[in-house]
């Protein structure tokens, strides 16, 4: 009884020890300056789904998007569209959510080109974030709780946050962007 004990009290210590690691690997969120333009949409009174269409349609040269759920038409198709008029367009998403929760665009996205990658290291890949031309002056993050779904817009309580011409942030979201993606496997590899 007392070995069984002992035995389970080092288990206990050894996670408590590999979870202050983890912790202690964390490092300080960053703060950054304000600058630029915030705009902010609530969902369904506001329509956000238009504000991330335009936003799509003035980016110049490239556009990174994490997903949790992507089922919009209007959001899918303007992706494609400024992917055909040569805009680099790159995509993350969460595994579950393309393969176990119901209808998605991903294989739209991925069938016109869009570079695809689904996050498995998570249980949950939930960031719903947009960034646009992020080296240049015009940077553009969205950002908020607006899934890139039809039922955001139409049946959610959502927000939607929009800043515009804040580089350093979306350089920020961008680094982020390219650490997720290295951790992701191309959409269409087996993930299981």
């Amino acid at each position: 009884m007392m070995r069984a004990f002992a035995v389970a009290a080092a288990a206990c210590c050894a996670i408590a020890a590999a979870s202050a690691r983890e912790g202690a690997s964390a490092q300080p969120p960053r703060e950054l300056a304000a600058a630029g333009t915030v705009q902010v949409a609530f969902p369904p009174w506001d329509d956000a789904e238009g504000l991330v269409v335009a936003a799509i349609g003035a980016a110049r040269r490239q556009i990174r998007v994490q997903a949790f759920s992507f089922s919009n038409r209007a959001i899918a198709r303007a992706l494609v569209a400024a992917r055909q008029r040569g805009i680099d367009v790159a995509v993350t998403a969460d595994r579950e959510q393309v393969y176990g929760a119901g209808f998605t665009r991903i294989p739209e996205l991925a069938g016109a080109g869009i570079p695809v990658w689904l996050e498995v290291r998570y249980a949950a890949a939930h960031s719903k974030v947009m960034i646009i031309d992020a080296d240049t002056r015009e940077s553009v993050v969205i950002t908020g709780s607006f899934n890139w779904t039809s039922a955001a817009q139409r049946k959610n309580a959502e927000n939607l946050l929009i800043v515009r011409r804040n580089r350093e942030l979306a350089l920020a979201y961008l680094a982020n962007w390219e650490r997720r993606r290295a951790q992701a496997l191309p959409y269409g590899r087996p993930t299981r």
